[in-house]
């Protein structure tokens, strides 16, 4: 242990913190990034909040619930500090950024602010912490990539790397450019030596992040580039990527994910609306028609890409028209799945500022239902397509309910089946698919959990 790990003063130990992740993919990657920074200069990572010293929550600011369930969750915290007073209690990432002095004020007790270019300085914000008015570091950094950082793993099956923070696309109903910065893509070298990295600890596939992942860049390199390096990695079974934005799929891109055996034939692509105004209103760059011939030349090139979505409902000014565009297009495209959303105003964005959030809850509601039981119906058609065929799953391990394992099938498929004698999480495992749900497939052996 170096003579300058941090300390509790009152015990002489090395002082330990615990993190909680809230919000996407690139949330968990910034988590294990922060964790991997503390843990080189000295910190301990807990495995219990009351083995804690410093408590840290790392957070989403894209829809306004996830903001009340920190706040709610930071009251319920507090409690640590009512029993020692030194317990440090931190909210990170975008929220942070998003809300800066606001959390202050609602959480006083809250001891650090601290947004998500800050992260190399939060050992040195932490030892600053705890001395009465809050430790905010909120500052936006245009070059920030955290090249070098280390994220600390905590072993598994699946592992993910950011190749890319912030966007550039300024989306009218999203928070992120402003809670992430503008897009800067993170170096080739650094990508390729985080997934040799995973590739050596045992990781059997990594999943590249980025906001608007098919839109890096670094220098001459564009995604394509950088996807046929990593998948020429030794140890990597499947290198998937999220989430690609429909504007920018070259033809150099599509031709990697043709010819690529250990790029998986799943892909997820936001469409948000099926209706041209909407589109525009939410400024995505592109139209229902050039969304669908996208799909047209992805399918023509990848037989069997399993596609899923997002979907918002209720955007100001949708009109039943709009929404019924919306379902036109779900039931054309035949998505395997789908995440579904009613439009929530998020404070900030060009749209809470410029758009009359017109469409009343009810109607928003409604809309929602209505589109979740259609897509239920399609998921239902699409995944019992499988029922009798062979699927090839990346094991991860006992499955919640019964005896059986569960892992995903190459196009992301949740697969539940009996385990074969020495099958070990990471293993490729043939699965004969018995049965099928909406959101799952079985085998004989596990069909009876199906509902």
């Amino acid at each position: 242990m170096s003579a300058e790990a941090p300390t509790d003063a009152a015990s002489g130990r090395r002082r330990k913190v615990f993190i909680e992740t809230y919000g996407c993919q690139m949330n968990v990657a910034d988590s294990e990034l922060m964790a991997g920074g503390l843990s080189d200069a000295g910190f301990e990572l807990a495995d219990r909040l009351d083995d804690a010293d410093v408590i840290l929550m790392n957070t989403c600011a894209v829809r306004e619930k996830a903001e009340e369930r920190i706040y709610g969750r930071a009251s319920q915290l507090l409690r640590f500090k009512y029993t020692r007073p030194e317990v440090i209690l931190g909210i990170t990432g975008c929220m942070a950024e998003h809300l800066k002095e606001r959390i202050a004020e609602r959480a006083p007790y809250v001891d650090l602010i601290v947004g998500p270019d800050a992260y190399r300085r939060l050992p040195d914000l932490i030892d600053r912490a705890g001395c009465g008015s809050p430790i905010v570091d909120v500052r936006l950094d245009r070059s920030e990539t955290y090249e070098g950082m280390s994220p600390a793993r905590a072993g598994g099956v699946s592992g993910w790397i950011s190749i890319q923070r912030g966007c550039d696309k300024f989306c009218t109903f999203c928070i992120v450019p402003y809670t992430r910065g503008r897009e800067r893509g993170t170096s080739p070298r650094e990508v390729l030596r985080q997934a040799r990295e995973l590739a050596e600890m045992g990781y059997r596939e990594v999943t590249l992040l980025g906001q608007t992942v098919n839109s890096y860049r670094y220098e001459d390199v564009d995604f394509a580039d950088l996807l046929r390096s990593v998948a020429a990695i030794d140890g990597l079974a499947r290198v998937r990527y999220t989430s690609p934005y429909p504007v920018d799929f070259s033809e150099r891109l599509i031709d990697a994910l043709a010819e690529l055996p250990n790029v998986p034939n799943y892909l997820h692509l936001p469409v948000q609306s099926g209706s041209d105004a909407v589109l525009e209103r939410m400024q995505r760059g592109y139209t229902v028609d050039q969304f669908r011939r996208l799909v047209d030349r992805l399918r023509e090139r990848l037989p069997d890409l399993a596609l899923s979505t997002d979907v918002i409902v209720g955007f100001p000014d949708e009109t039943d028209a709009d929404y019924e565009a919306t379902l036109r297009l779900v039931d054309e495209v035949q998505f395997d799945f789908a995440f579904t959303f009613a439009y929530s105003e998020r404070e900030g964005t060009f749209a809470s500022k410029r758009l009359a959030d017109t469409v009343p809850d009810a109607t928003k509601q409604e809309r929602l239902s209505a589109l979740i039981d259609r897509q239920e119906a399609i998921g239902l058609e699409r995944y019992s397509r499988w029922v009798g065929r062979d699927v090839v799953v990346l094991a991860e391990g006992p499955a919640r309910r019964g005896s059986g394992w569960f892992g995903k099938t190459e196009d992301f498929k949740t697969a539940v089946f009996e385990p074969p004698a020495g099958v070990r999480p990471g293993d490729l495992v043939t699965v004969r698919v018995a049965a099928a749900t909406a959101h799952s497939l079985y085998d004989a052996a596990n069909k009876v959990t199906a509902p």
